[in-house]
């Protein structure tokens, strides 16, 4: 996906994202006496003494029940690795943001420096492996005698793609939707996580910025599947087109098949090759056509039937074969209850 660092800047200048990123992924019992909904951005950007700057991502002051504020210094980062001195950076904004609040005259009301909690967000491929203090890059032994002279840095990594699907599927949170779609194995799995990322913001009114983010991820997601042709502006109308995509994803797979057969027939034999490539293609692009068609009027009987749907249901039906779609289906107007249609 193009542009990460506009479209997560747009997203997480939403407090209420902040908010839900914190309450989801950063949760501790240090939580309760921080009052996420009266926190604010801070948008100067931070110079060293040399006159070097460093901009932090996102900076947010957060006011503590008991008096005085927490900063939270939320560093972006997408690149394709764990940056190894991820510790070493949220050291040098933590120094930075520090000197600028003295200058500011923002203490405590004792004169002390506030705290602050660094969180990175990470959405690379391979797992963040980079150490998560400042410690193991210091080359001392274990018993140096110079370790309480040596700076102290640690920070709260949230690596998207570390999250089980089962466990972003139990959250009821936007940025559960947004890793799983950043993660999502394919077009099938992109239609219903759309379906679902609507759900959610109809149970959440009052987002109407934020669904433009989401529609851009979507359209990012989109533009390989439909090249040259024009986005859409509304959530919707994107999630429609992308259901509509799946002859096109049927072709795809057709097309995929046949490669295979070239390939095999250059071992066995060029004819013999492309009839079993041809077939294989047809054969998978058959199945995942109609497999789709049924989920998406599934969605819609049982929409029209018992309203909104619950991620579970969603995610139920994203994972059944054509037999199960078939037979709930049918289901439908006599089920008593969503759970009684797709026992």
């Amino acid at each position: 996906m193009p542009d990460h660092d506009g479209l997560y800047h747009r997203l997480f200048s939403d407090p209420r994202i902040v908010a839900q990123l914190l309450r989801e992924f950063v949760a501790g019992p240090w939580l309760d006496d921080l009052d996420l909904d009266a926190m604010e951005r801070l948008n100067a950007k931070l110079h060293a003494d040399t006159g070097d700057r460093r901009d932090g991502d996102m900076i947010w002051r957060i006011p503590r029940r008991g008096g005085g504020d927490t900063w939270l210094v939320l560093l972006l980062e997408f690149q394709s690795t764990a940056d190894p001195w991820m510790a070493l950076r949220a050291l040098v904004y933590t120094g930075l943001l520090w000197q600028h609040l003295i200058k500011e005259k923002r203490l405590l009301p004792d004169g002390k420096l506030p705290p602050v909690l660094p969180v990175v967000l990470y959405n690379g491929e391979p797992r963040w492996t980079a150490a998560p203090s400042l410690r193991p890059l210091i080359g001392l032994p274990a018993d140096s005698p110079l370790w309480p002279w040596q700076p102290a840095m640690c920070y709260r990594i949230v690596d998207e793609g570390a999250f089980p699907e089962a466990d972003l599927a139990a959250r009821d949170a936007l940025l559960a939707l947004l890793f799983r779609l950043e993660n999502a194995p394919g077009p099938e799995q992109t239609v219903v996580l759309a379906d679902a990322v609507l759900g959610w913001f109809r149970r959440h009114p009052g987002f109407e910025r934020v669904q433009s983010v989401f529609v851009d991820v979507l359209g990012a997601i989109m533009a390989p599947l439909a090249p040259g042709v024009r986005m859409p502006e509304e959530l919707s109308e994107v999630r429609n087109m992308l259901a509509t995509r799946a002859e096109t994803w049927k072709q795809q797979l057709l097309q995929e098949g046949e490669q295979r057969g070239r390939l095999a027939g250059r071992q066995e034999g060029r004819r013999e090759g492309r009839r079993e490539g041809r077939q294989e293609g047809r054969q998978e692009g058959e199945r995942t056509g109609l497999r789709l068609g049924e989920a998406a009027i599934l969605l819609r009987l049982l929409e029209r039937r018992f309203g909104p749907l619950p991620s579970w249901a969603r995610d139920r039906i994203a994972a059944a074969g054509i037999a199960d779609l078939e037979a709930w289906s049918l289901r439908v107007l006599d089920a008593g209850s969503l759970e009684d249609a797709l026992a």
